[in-house]
């Protein structure tokens, strides 16, 4: 089974200095049909407007994964990290018995415009825990690259969750396939662009949500950037 959810069927929030679109239910849009998938709790796409940012805040158990997508993205946790996030890099922040952090844009004429991914954890109560990477566009082009995994496979950033994301860009007669397991289920976001999944045409902001499905396929891409979740269901 393969479910279509259009980008504009999203919750929506417009705070002046950010502009997000939630997948799942969030802070001030709720929809009892859509609070999460799987284990996936919450993709943001948020817009933060130059100067400006989250100040500090808290959160627990739970994996939190920032994909910059324009802009940067300044980091800064009371683990002592004190990063800048650009485009290309995956952090993951394992929130564990309890952190606190900080995300700014301190960029005087660039909005930073990023997801954040939320998973729940296989384990409560660990440590917590940071770790970011860079994956160049040439090593997602035309594939799907793995990027966050439960064992770090490959070079991907570790999660302490059951779960594999990739990152995939696709344009012309760029195609791949994932083999997946039919007792879990799979989320395709498409971050921009035109895609083709499992012959199902998506624009940026729309995703599929796949459940009993063996296989998937991705191609007619138009300039076209993905991510894939392997979810537990």
């Amino acid at each position: 089974m393969l479910k279509v959810r259009k980008s504009q069927e999203r919750g929506y929030a417009d705070h002046g200095w950010l502009r997000s679109f939630h997948s799942f239910s969030f802070a001030g849009y709720y929809d009892p049909a859509f609070m999460g998938f799987g284990n996936l709790r919450v993709i943001n796409e948020d817009r933060v407007a130059a100067g400006a940012g989250f100040g500090t805040h808290g959160h627990r158990d739970m994996e939190i994964i920032s994909y910059v997508l324009s802009g940067e993205l300044a980091h800064k946790d009371s683990m002592g990290n004190i990063e800048s996030i650009p485009p290309g890099d995956v952090q993951r922040m394992s929130a564990g018995r309890g952190v606190m952090h900080s995300e700014f844009n301190h960029k005087a004429d660039e909005t930073t415009h990023f997801l954040q991914i939320w998973i729940e954890p296989k384990e409560r109560g660990i440590a917590p825990g940071y770790e970011q990477k860079q994956f160049s566009d040439a090593e997602k082009r035309g594939t799907l690259r793995l990027v966050a995994s439960p064992d770090g496979h490959d070079g991907s950033v570790t999660v302490n969750a059951d779960a594999r994301l990739f990152a995939g860009l696709f344009d012309g007669n760029e195609t791949a396939s994932l083999a997946l397991d039919p007792q879990r289920k799979s989320y395709v976001h498409l971050v921009r662009g035109e895609l083709e999944v499992n012959g199902q045409k998506l624009v940026g902001g729309d995703a599929a949500m796949l459940e009993g499905e063996s296989q998937l396929t991705l191609g007619a891409g138009i300039d076209a950037e993905v991510l894939v979740f392997d979810l537990a269901a």
